[in-house]
C-alpha cells in the first residue's frame, strides 16, 4: 500500500521536488439539474412580474399641424324657386279639369285653368237690364220738371204786372193832384159865387168837378190795387215753377245713385266675367297643381304654384345664437350627397339675406328652439337640383390658412375654464395646458401651448392619466 503524502508545516523550507506534480484542492460541483431548477425559477419570476405590470393603453393619436381652417354654421337647408306664383281662383264657380301637369311650359298670361263663365255672364246681362231701367226712369223724372221757357214766360208776367201797377200808381197821384186843383177850384168859385162874380152855375160846375175827381182817384186807387196783386200772383207763379223746377231734384239724386250702383255692380261682374280665364303672370313651369279635377271652388283658392325652376335659392334655418354670427356674402359650402355631378361639381351658394324675424320651431327632442332664416343665392346650381331639395349645409363665418391646429377630439377642460390635451412622450400620456382661438367640428386653432408635428391623444377616457404609458391603436 502506498503512504498518503504527508502535509508539510508551514516553517519547513522543503519544497516539492523537480518533476513531482503536486495535487490541486478539490472544489464542490452543483449538478446540472439544480442549476436547471434555478434558471426556471428565475424565468417564472420574470413571466408573473411581466403579467402583472400595467399594459399600456390603448389611444388614438392625432397630430398638430398647420393648415386652412374654417369656422362653420351647420344645419339643413332647402332649395325654393326665388320668384314663386300661386294662382288662386279670382271668383266663385265651376272650375273646369286641369289638363296640365307639374313641369309642363307655361306662357305669359296664357290660360292655364277656366272657370265656367255662364252665371257670371247672365248677371251681367242682368246688371244691364237694372241700369237701362234705371236711366229711363231718370229721363222720365227729367221730362216732368218745368221746361225754362216756362220759367221765364212767369218772369216776364211779372214785369209787365210791375209794369201796369208802376203806371197806376202814376194814374193815382195824377188822380190825387187834379182833385186837389178841383177843391181850390170849388173854393174859389164859392168864394166869387158870394160876392157876385160868378154864376150859381159855374159854382156848381165847380163842385162836380171836385166830385168827378174824387170818384177818378178812388178808379185810380183800386186799378193800382188790382195791379199789385197782378204783381203778387205773378211771382207766386214763377216761386210755383221755380219749385216744381227743383221737385224732381230728389229724384234725381236717386236714380243717379242706383244708376251709380249698378253701374260698379256691372264692372265687377265683368271683372269677374273676365277672371275665369285664369292666366299666367310670368312664363315658367308648373311646380305643383292643388286641384286638379273638375269641382266647384270659392274665390282664393290655390289651384296652382308657377316658377322659373332654373332661379333657386336656399333656405337655412339656424338658431338664433348662430344667426348673429352671419354675414351678407358668407360663403356657403354644400355637402355633396351621392350624385356623380354633385361630387365633380360642388356647389357654392353664399349668403344674401339674413331674415330680421325670428320663429319658433319644436326640435326633434321636443324642445322649442327660436330659429332664424338664412337667404342665400347659389353660385352654380347643379342641374340635378329641384324646387324643396333636401341639403346639408356649412355657412363659413370665418376662415384662416396655414392655421395651426389641433383635433378638437383632443381638447378637454381643466383647472375649470382652461384647455389641456394629453400629449404622447416617449410612450407616455403628458398632461399639458394650452390656448386656443377659433374652434370649428373638427379642429380648433392653437395659439399657444403646441408645436407642428406633435402628438396628442384623441378622445381620451377617465383611463388616460399623468405618465401612463399608451400605445397607438
Amino acid at each position: 500500500m502506498k503512504q498518503a503524502p504527508q502535509r508539510l508545516s508551514s516553517n519547513s523550507d522543503q519544497r516539492p521536488k523537480p518533476f513531482e506534480v503536486s495535487q490541486p484542492t478539490s472544489v464542490p460541483h452543483l449538478p446540472l439539474r439544480k442549476i436547471g431548477y434555478w434558471v426556471a425559477g428565475i424565468g417564472v419570476l420574470g413571466l408573473i412580474v411581466w403579467a402583472f405590470r400595467p399594459a399600456p393603453i390603448r389611444v388614438d393619436i392625432g397630430q398638430v399641424q398647420r393648415g386652412e381652417l374654417q369656422v362653420t354654421v351647420d344645419a339643413e337647408g332647402k332649395t325654393r324657386v326665388r320668384d314663386r306664383f300661386v294662382i288662386a281662383a279670382g271668383v266663385d264657380g265651376h272650375l273646369a279639369r286641369i289638363a296640365l301637369r307639374e313641369g309642363d311650359s307655361v306662357l305669359a298670361n296664357g290660360v292655364v285653368a277656366q272657370i265656367d263663365p255662364l252665371p257670371l255672364n247672365a248677371s251681367v246681362q242682368s246688371a244691364l237690364g237694372q241700369l237701362a231701367e234705371w236711366q229711363a226712369q231718370r229721363v222720365g223724372v227729367v221730362t216732368q220738371r218745368p221746361k225754362a221757357k216756362t220759367i221765364e214766360q212767369a218772369r216776364i208776367r211779372i214785369q209787365v204786372a210791375e209794369a201796369q201797377q208802376r203806371e197806376s200808381e202814376a194814374r193815382v197821384a195824377q188822380a190825387k193832384a187834379d182833385l186837389e186843383q178841383a177843391r181850390r177850384d170849388r173854393q174859389r168859385a164859392q168864394q166869387l159865387a158870394d160876392s157876385g162874380a160868378i154864376s150859381r152855375q159855374d159854382r156848381e160846375v165847380a163842385e162836380l168837378n171836385v166830385t168827378s175827381r174824387a170818384k177818378a182817384l178812388e178808379a185810380a186807387i183800386l186799378v193800382a190795387k188790382a195791379n199789385q196783386s197782378a204783381v203778387d200772383v205773378a211771382r207766386a207763379a214763377l216761386a210755383v215753377v221755380q219749385q216744381e223746377q227743383s221737385d224732381p231734384d230728389y229724384l234725381l239724386r236717386v236714380y243717379d245713385a242706383r244708376i251709380a250702383s249698378t253701374q260698379a255692380e256691372l264692372s265687377k261682374l265683368r271683372d269677374e266675367a273676365a277672371r275665369t280665364d285664369i292666366r299666367s303672370p310670368v312664363a315658367g313651369k308648373v311646380l305643383r297643381i292643388h286641384q286638379k279635377s273638375a269641382q266647384f271652388v270659392t274665390s282664393g283658392t290655390p289651384l296652382m304654384d308657377i316658377g322659373d325652376p332654373t332661379r333657386l335659392e336656399i333656405v337655412i334655418d339656424v338658431l338664433s345664437s348662430d344667426a348673429v354670427k352671419i354675414q351678407p356674402g358668407d360663403p356657403i359650402l354644400i355637402e355633396p350627397g351621392g350624385e356623380p355631378e354633385l361630387n365633380a361639381n360642388p356647389i357654392q351658394a353664399k349668403v344674401r339675406l339674413v331674415e330680421p324675424s325670428a320663429f319658433t320651431k319644436v326640435s326633434a327632442l321636443g324642445v322649442e328652439e327660436q330659429r332664424v332664416n338664412v337667404i342665400g343665392d347659389f353660385v352654380n346650381p347643379a342641374r340635378s337640383l329641384g324646387d324643396a331639395y333636401r341639403l346639408d349645409t356649412r355657412i363659413v363665418v370665418w376662415s384662416g390658412k396655414n392655421v395651426l391646429q389641433v383635433p378638437i377630439s383632443a381638447l378637454f377642460r381643466c383647472n375649470q375654464s382652461s384647455w389641456c390635451v394629453f400629449m404622447v412622450e416617449q410612450g407616455k400620456a403628458v398632461q399639458r395646458q394650452i390656448q386656443i382661438g377659433y374652434r370649428s367640428d373638427r379642429a380648433a386653432e392653437v395659439k399657444q401651448g403646441l408645436q407642428v408635428g406633435e402628438s396628442v391623444v384623441l378622445h381620451p377616457t377617465e383611463q388616460v392619466k399623468e405618465s401612463i404609458r399608451v400605445t397607438p391603436r
